[in-house]
Order: C-alpha cells, then structure tokens, then sequence
C-alpha cells in the first residue's frame, strides 16, 4: 500500500522487488569475492539477465552504489537509534553502551555494507557531492552526536579531559555543524568526534580480523573497557 491507502500496481512491485535482488545480489558478491570491485556484468550472470538488462533498473554501476552505500549508513542508523531509545533517557551511560554496542554489533553482523561505508574505496565509484550517501551518513552519525546534546542540554554532560581545541577545529564545527553552536562547547565537540574516532578505531580492528588473536571474551572485556575510558576522556556519564 502506498501512504494515501491505496494498493501498489504490480509492475511497481516487481520493479521494486527486482531492485531489492539486484542489490542482495551485489552485497552477496562482495563477500564471496572478498572486494567491492564488483562489476554489472558479475550481478547480471547471477541475475541469469543480461547487463544491459540492468540499466533498466540503475543508470549505472554508481547509481547502484549510491543506493548500496545509503542503504547501509540508514540500516546502521536505524539499527543505533533503536538501541539508543530502548534505553531510559535518564540514563546516559546506558545510552552510550546501547550505542556503542549496537555499531559494534552491526559491523560484525553485516560485514559486507560494514565495508562499503567504512572500508577501501570503491574502486571507480565517486559519490555525488551531497547527495544521499552524504544525507545517509549525516542521519547515521546523528545517533551518536544526539546523544552529546542530550547529555549536555541536561547538564550531564562533564567537561571533557581534553579541553583546549585547535582553531582547524573550531572551523569545522562552524562550518559542518553550526546547528550545534551554543549547544555543545567547542571541547565537547572535539571529544564527540574523539569518542566515534575510538569507537570506530576498535570496530574496525574487530571487524577486518586484527583482533583474531584474542579470544572472543578478551575482546569483549576490552571493548567494555574502551567503551569506559571513552566516556571517562569525553565527558559522558561513566558506565558501571
């Protein structure tokens, strides 16, 4: 059904279905050929279609890109969002474990869009200058910086351990991220972005195998501990 109630024509559906294969297709081709070098001509012979078949569905390979990338920067957001809210939002710590927990999670759950959004560059692919992937990533990255502000605007939010901010930095929030001018001072934003710097950092090293030779109860004590030292460097409240 389409948002006014009325039912969808089935030539959108399948053309809506086909998309949803073609892309399956894609994220199924780059795990098992362990790149994102994946070519038309590779999801047609698994489609049984012919390439040009394709572009009746995608203008052209960045055009499925772009729709892969968007999709997995939504899917993370909505995937940290969701643990983020299940959390009480008094409780600040717990948020911050829910959140880090989820994009932990989320990168070893879904290794394939883990690495489209995060890891080598699509070989020949440019994403539009603001365009979806942009929009996609700005919703995403939200779930963590929504977080800062709630803990600031209740005055839970500590002054960070770091608190003096080069100028480069002050630019940046200006100029990326005015909407949060008065809302977090400029050392919280610093360590807003030092906190996704070591989460990420750690997800990472999880995600492409550096950490394989620990077992997986070392890595989990050490990510609980980074996830502590985070907060205590940052500001937030410190978990348990």
């Amino acid at each position: 059904m389409t948002p006014t109630g009325t039912a969808v024509p089935r030539r959108e559906r399948a053309r809506a279905a086909t998309i949803e294969e073609i892309k399956s297709i894609a994220l199924d081709l780059i795990r098992e050929q362990g790149t994102t070098d994946v070519k038309f001509a590779d999801i047609a012979r698994a489609m049984e279609m012919t390439p040009p078949a394709l572009y009746r569905y995608f203008a052209d390979r960045d055009e499925l890109f772009t729709a892969l990338i968007t999709d997995a920067y939504d899917d993370l957001g909505r995937v940290v969002g969701h643990a983020r809210e299940a959390v009480a939002d008094t409780d600040f710590a717990g948020r911050w474990v829910a959140v880090a927990s989820a994009y932990r999670e989320w990168a070893r759950r879904e290794p394939q869009q883990f690495s489209l959004i995060f890891g080598a560059p699509v070989p020949g692919y440019a994403a539009p200058d603001e365009g979806p992937t942009t929009e996609a990533a700005r919703r995403a990255m939200s779930q963590l910086s929504e977080l800062f502000v709630a803990a600031a605007v209740r005055g839970k939010l500590r002054k960070p351990l770091i608190r003096d901010v080069d100028p480069s930095l002050l630019a940046c929030a200006d100029d990326k991220h005015g909407e949060l001018n008065g809302v977090l001072a400029p050392e919280s934003f610093q360590a807003m972005l030092g906190a996704w710097s070591s989460l990420h950092g750690f997800t990472c090293l999880e995600a492409y195998g550096h950490l394989d030779w620990m077992g997986a109860d070392a890595r989990d004590a050490l990510f609980a501990s980074q996830v502590r030292l985070i907060a205590k460097t940052t500001g937030l409240p410190v978990p348990d």
